[in-house]
């Protein structure tokens, strides 16, 4: 660990003019002490690193000294693909692999693009979790990860809905969606995913398996979200909305944005008009809520269920708060 981090140092005092002390110390996660001790080390190891005391001051390298330190370990280039994303990284195990690719990359570039690259990082973040959200815990995830890795079986202890279960496994792959993990895994002739925040216990196996040749990740993820989607809203329903109601309906999801695109505009058209839209729904009462939701720039249509199931909804409130009270 010290060694990759004194290399992982030497590569960022090539990349920055000057680093102070407490900024080395903040990008390694170790003490300020432990950051002189390195320094010391690199120095005594014929390092030309400089210390300039004062303020603005901080370690440099004598000027045209460079070495080139950019070929990459093992567990480096596992983390190529999560490369700007130092929290994934993090959770899979690869948080500090994943820091000395960057600094190695840019280390690599010729000339001013370096200087470049540092700009963009610095200028540019990445947040995959959506507002008011925060990433759920999922400690069996490096284990399940280096299981992904080696093509090794697992054994798994899964909590789902409709109980706890066990599940002999041959994980295919792991994706991030919405700051929570998935593995897409093959038990017998099922390939499934499962949320690894609700695998229990995990034991991998020493046995391997052959991953189909066949199998794409990504094209298999996004025809299971498309079944899915069609499995969970199976009705659909019509509704008469005015602008606003069209924009606040389309901020409920990607399936509400598409219908909303799709909309038919009554005539005469205009910026005050109303539109139909034709909605994919889960059920009547899902709809009900949803339409209750938009309310009052919002008519149901069709069907009759939820046109009703709305205006029955409707009158109860109304009663509710014309009498004062429940």
């Amino acid at each position: 660990m010290r060694a990759s981090r004194l290399l992982s140092i030497l590569i960022l005092l090539q990349l920055r003019p000057q680093i102070t002390a407490p900024a080395l110390a903040r990008e390694f996660e170790v003490s300020v002490r432990t950051i002189l001790r390195d320094i010391d080390e690199l120095s005594a190891a014929g390092v030309p690193v400089y210390a300039e005391r004062g303020r603005g001051g901080g370690f440099r390298l004598r000027e045209g000294f460079a070495t080139r330190l950019n070929g990459l370990l093992g567990d480096e280039a596992q983390a190529l693909p999560l490369l700007g994303l130092p929290g994934a990284a993090s959770e899979l195990g690869l948080g500090s692999a994943s820091q000395r690719l960057k600094l190695k990359l840019q280390s690599a570039l010729p000339g001013d693009s370096a200087a470049l690259a540092g700009r963009l990082q610095a200028r540019l973040h990445v947040d995959p979790l959506d507002w008011y959200q925060g990433g759920e815990p999922a400690p069996q995830l490096p284990a399940l990860a280096q299981a992904v890795l080696e093509c090794r079986r697992v054994r798994l202890d899964y909590l789902s809905w409709k109980g706890e279960r066990r599940w002999q496994a041959e994980p295919l792959g792991l994706v991030l969606k919405g700051g929570s993990w998935y593995a897409v895994v093959r038990a017998g002739a099922r390939t499934m995913m499962l949320k690894v925040a609700n695998i229990q216990a995990l034991q991998v196996a020493d046995e391997t398996f052959e991953r189909p040749g066949d199998f794409e990740l990504a094209a298999w993820w996004q025809a299971s979200l498309q079944r899915f989607e069609r499995e969970l809203r199976p009705g659909r329903a019509v509704l008469r909305l005015t602008a606003e109601g069209r924009r606040r309906l389309a901020e409920k999801g990607r399936y509400a944005a598409e219908a909303v695109a799709a909309a038919v505009a009554e005539k005469p058209a205009g910026p005050r008009a109303w539109a139909r839209v034709e909605l994919p729904i889960e059920g009547v009462d899902q709809a009900a809520r949803l339409a209750m939701s938009l309310a009052p720039e919002v008519e149901v249509l069709e069907p009759a269920e939820v046109r009703e199931r709305v205006a029955q909804w409707a009158r109860e409130l109304t009663r509710r708060h014309r009498g004062g009270g429940a």
